[in-house]
């Protein structure tokens, strides 16, 4: 059996999703209708029963100040008790004793009772008897005593186990209702006791529960750890953030969302606040049940619609599958499907049909590109005028009663865009090719027989065919107005573009296009696009050339003698410009940096060198022939002549120059905080400036300002970081004024001396 098809495939595809369509949204609506209520009702009963839990703590707080209270106002513990002798009479302090432990007993939230008598003996009940003999001891709970406040909540620590924290009391003056107290009696509650009841607020084993004082504190909180934990810190400020009348919000924290209630108990003049929150996914577990009941239920109506698809996919595939049998080459059934057959046979003829008009119209351009470039080279030149033009015809162009006109377009400007950003070097095939494209584009239109040859070097060639009439009216010159325009508004790229003559020999194609590049030779360096014809350009024979540049040379040769290279550079430039502004043609220009290369190599021999050694071997005459633009040359003779011819001629003498070099930079990094100059640097070292400079530069890669200047910025960031002395005293210490250190630091450093002792304390 064949194995199933795409066509297959794709009904499958979609008759499974046509049958999953109603199982998916009664699956969606179930557990957005259903679920999201359950979640939502989740939610709302887990408040409910906190608000209730929390009124079960309200009340038992409330037992305690109420049993607190009739303590208080016991008659054991009236003005008597305070000229009682605690210690002497044993009747009363046992039933002191008896009282304060059975109350004790009674109430499972207190730890412990604690009664303190300030009488004539000081005494401390915890319920066991205890006297204050040391002064220190009565003064520790005289605090208690506090004016016009007879019962209070607050956090006390433990006299008895000091390493204890503080835990929740409710102290008591005594005696009841006296405005002059002689002593107090409080419950210290058990933190643990405290604690599971706080739990109660959160029954699930994830989130947090605790009670806040009036002023923010924390009195009570179910995580047992020393340190609060983040997310109490969390709640704690979210609570006292909300405004009134909200009581509930959701947070979120760590990846999860809680849900947070939180309400007030009125506590004996204050308000306590109780908090409490769960994350959202323990209060809403029963939800996932029903998720994965509804998850179940899709599947299984999933896989059942999988199954239907399946039968019926195969059912309407039986047709396509027979045709495929038939296509791959098994004998058709009897009484066979004509139209099949049909179908194939078509199907066939189609594909060969459409594969040949694809290699046709895939080859067709570039044999066309093939042929009329050999044809203008001439490399068919062998050929007759008749087998030519019937090559001509088998690519759609008519060559009886026409003339052909070949076009030499040259772009230069191609330095001037990589200095801007806009091209690379390596950009000079792809510029050609857009060129080319245009220029294409736009004979075509002005055209029927017209074609552009691409060069790959930032040269198009285009040859046009053109009716016998029409040849002596010029119409390409439109036609090379709108080709400068639209390279030079797109590709920014200057064009020059050389017209050679006409002919309807296409055998002197490659004499004609030869003399088009020719004329390129012929353009103004003072002219930024240019149209040359023949005629023009070779009538002006004999016209007078301006002088060659040679002041300039002389300088260039004598900085290079003495091996300087910031002044052959210069001089350098200078003779490039001089030859460009007295140039009047390209080729001008060509002749003159030819003889200045001459002149280079002249001056290598006469200094005992050989070129070849010294440049490298090849044609350098060639190559400095290719290039079209004056910055090209320029950055040429820079790179593969000065430098090369300046780095021999300092190998000649490169041990004693670092020695020279070391001495020099020993006396800048020892003197870089006073007035030191070249001058007097060479005198220290005991020679001249000129060849200090060059090996200066030549050993270290900078020049001896920029050393003094990166030495001096060195010790002043160093002082910026390690010491508090102002920005003048840094200046003045290592050479420089105020105001110009604050332009050179910022001018190297990109922000000021203060700027950058606050980023260094920072980081």
């Amino acid at each position: 059996m064949l194995p199933k098809g795409r066509h297959f495939r794709k009904s499958l595809i979609l008759i499974l999703i046509i049958t999953s369509i109603p199982g998916l949204i009664t699956g969606g609506a179930i557990y957005w209708f259903t679920a999201g209520r359950i979640e939502s009702e989740l939610v709302q009963l887990h408040k409910n029963q906190i608000a209730k839990r929390a009124e079960s703590i309200q009340g038992q707080f409330s037992y305690l100040e109420l049993s607190l209270s009739h303590l208080a106002f016991d008659p054991k513990l009236d003005y008597t008790l305070a000229q009682t002798d605690l210690l002497r009479n044993f009747t009363v302090t046992r039933d002191l004793y008896k009282t304060l432990l059975l109350t004790q007993g009674a109430l499972p939230l207190v730890d412990r009772m604690e009664l303190f008598v300030e009488g004539q003996v000081p005494a401390h009940f915890s319920p066991d008897f205890n006297l204050l003999v040391t002064e220190a001891e009565r003064q520790a709970w005289k605090p208690l005593l506090k004016p016009g406040i007879p019962v209070y909540w607050t956090r006390l620590g433990d006299a008895d186990h000091k390493e204890r924290p503080p835990s929740l009391a409710l102290v008591h003056q005594v005696p009841g209702g006296s405005t002059t107290p002689f002593g107090v009696v409080l419950f210290r509650l058990n933190e643990a006791r405290v604690v599971e009841q706080l739990r109660a607020l959160t029954p699930y084993e994830e989130g947090e529960a605790f009670l806040l004082a009036e002023d923010g504190t924390v009195l009570a909180s179910s995580d047992a750890g020393p340190q609060p934990s983040p997310l109490l810190e969390k709640l704690r400020t979210a609570v006292l953030e909300r405004t009134e009348g909200e009581t509930s919000f959701k947070l979120d924290w760590n990846d999860s969302t809680y849900s947070v209630s939180y309400g007030t108990f009125d506590r004996l003049g204050s308000s306590w606040t109780y908090v409490t929150a769960a994350p959202i996914h323990a209060i809403t577990a029963p939800v996932v049940i029903v998720s994965k009941t509804i998850i179940g239920v899709s599947l299984a109506g999933l896989l059942l619609g999988c199954l239907l698809a399946w039968f019926a996919s195969r059912r309407i595939y039986s047709p396509m599958e027979r045709l495929v049998r038939l296509l791959g080459g098994e004998r058709a059934p009897e009484g066979g499907d004509e139209f099949a057959e049909l179908e194939k046979r078509w199907v066939h003829l189609h594909r060969e049909s459409a594969d040949l008009q694809h290699r046709l119209e895939k080859q067709l351009p570039q044999v066309k590109e093939g042929f009329l470039l050999q044809l203008i080279q001439g490399h068919l030149s062998a050929y007759p005028q008749e087998e030519l033009a019937e090559r001509l015809r088998s690519f759609g162009w008519e060559p009886e009663g026409r003339v052909f006109t070949v076009i030499c377009l040259q772009l230069t400007g191609m330095t001037r865009l990589e200095a801007q950003g806009r091209f690379s070097a390596e950009d000079e095939g792809l510029v050609t090719f857009a060129a080319a494209n245009m220029i294409e584009e736009l004979a075509s239109g002005s055209f029927p027989q017209a074609h552009a040859l691409n060069f790959h070097d930032l040269t198009v060639g285009l040859l046009i065919s053109l009716p016998e009439e029409e040849a002596a009216e010029e119409p390409w010159l439109p036609l090379c107005e709108n080709i400068i325009e639209a390279v030079t508004g797109i590709l920014r790229m200057n064009v020059t573009a050389a017209v050679g003559r006409s002919t309807p020999n296409l055998r002197e194609l490659p004499d004609l296009f030869e003399e088009a590049k020719g004329l390129l030779g012929y353009r103004s360096f003072g002219e930024e696009n240019q149209i040359l014809r023949a005629g023009d350009v070779y009538g002006a024979e004999g016209a007078e050339r301006v002088p060659y540049p040679f002041t300039e040379e002389k300088e260039l040769l004598q900085a290079l003698r003495k091996g300087q290279p910031e002044e052959a550079e210069a001089a350098l430039a200078l003779f490039l410009k001089a030859l460009t502004d007295q140039s009047q043609t390209e080729g001008d220009y060509q002749q003159g940096v030819l003889n200045l290369l001459g002149s280079l190599e002249h001056m290598t021999l006469q200094s005992g060198l050989h070129p070849g050694r010294v440049y490298g071997h090849g044609n350098r005459f060639a190559l400095l022939a290719e290039l079209r633009e004056p910055e090209q040359v320029e950055r040429w003779f820079r790179r593969s002549i000065l430098c090369p011819y300046l780095k021999e001629m300092e190998s000649r003498s490169g041990s004693s120059a670092r020695r020279m070099i070391e001495e020099a930079i020993h006396y800048i990094e020892t003197r870089y905080m006073h007035d030191i100059s070249l001058d007097s640097c060479a005198d220290h070292c005991g020679t001249n400036v000129f060849s200090l400079s060059r090996s200066f530069k030549s050993v270290t890669g900078m020049t001896f300002v920029d050393y003094v200047t990166e030495t001096r910025l060195t010790k002043a960031k160093e002082l910026l970081r390690e010491s508090e002395r102002k920005i003048n005293e840094i200046a003045e210490q290592v050479g420089y004024q105020h105001g110009y250190f604050n332009r050179i630091f910022k001018k190297a450093e990109g922000v000021t001396p203060s700027r950058y002792r606050e980023m260094s304390r920072e980081s």
